[in-house]
């Protein structure tokens, strides 16, 4: 009986490979995505004042949703911000998560090739598991970046909203990053 429960658990585990690298490929092409879009945010918010025309590009997505949404209490603006982050911030939680997983599913048949002294499925099998939680990492890195810094830019973009004297200081000519 112990014998079927282990080979059953075995193969199920090995039906999730396939899936789990696929959305290991997905999420790595979403945070390259994220980065491409985060980079030209900054360069539009480097050097550029915030005033009446300037807060309404991309690169200030809560002022913009603001202006958007002039009857927004202070729990919306939250909740726009929070929402504005969900996506990069459950990226930057879940890969690792499938990497591991990537990194222990082909190990079964890499200690299984080893036994039957099957040398290049242990070596195909450690190279699928070790590609994948690089990648799983590599994303997962450039997501928490991402939303490290744009935590601090939805930060200062609620201060300017809750303090209109300090939002027209800005709009006086001082340059955000």
């Amino acid at each position: 009986m112990s014998h079927v429960l282990e080979s059953l658990m075995y193969q199920v585990g090995q039906v999730f490979l396939i899936p789990t690298l696929v959305a290991i490929s997905v999420l790595f092409l979403y945070a390259l995505y994220a980065l491409g879009a985060f980079a030209m945010a900054y360069s539009q918010r480097r050097g550029q004042a915030i005033d009446g025309a300037s807060h309404r590009q991309r690169s200030f997505e809560l002022l913009r949703w603001a202006h958007a949404n002039p009857d927004a209490s202070q729990d919306d603006l939250d909740v726009a911000a929070h929402k504005l982050l969900e996506v990069p911030r459950i990226v930057t939680r879940v890969t690792p998560m499938l990497g591991l997983v990537a990194t222990m599913i082909p190990m079964g048949p890499a200690l299984k090739g080893l036994s039957d002294g099957n040398l290049a499925s242990v070596s195909e099998n450690l190279a699928i598991a070790f590609s994948a939680v690089i990648l799983a990492l590599i994303a997962a890195a450039i997501t928490y970046w991402i939303v490290s810094v744009k935590r601090r830019w939805l930060a200062e973009e609620l201060a300017w909203l809750q303090a209109p004297a300090r939002f027209d200081a800005h709009a006086a000519g001082r340059k955000t990053a």
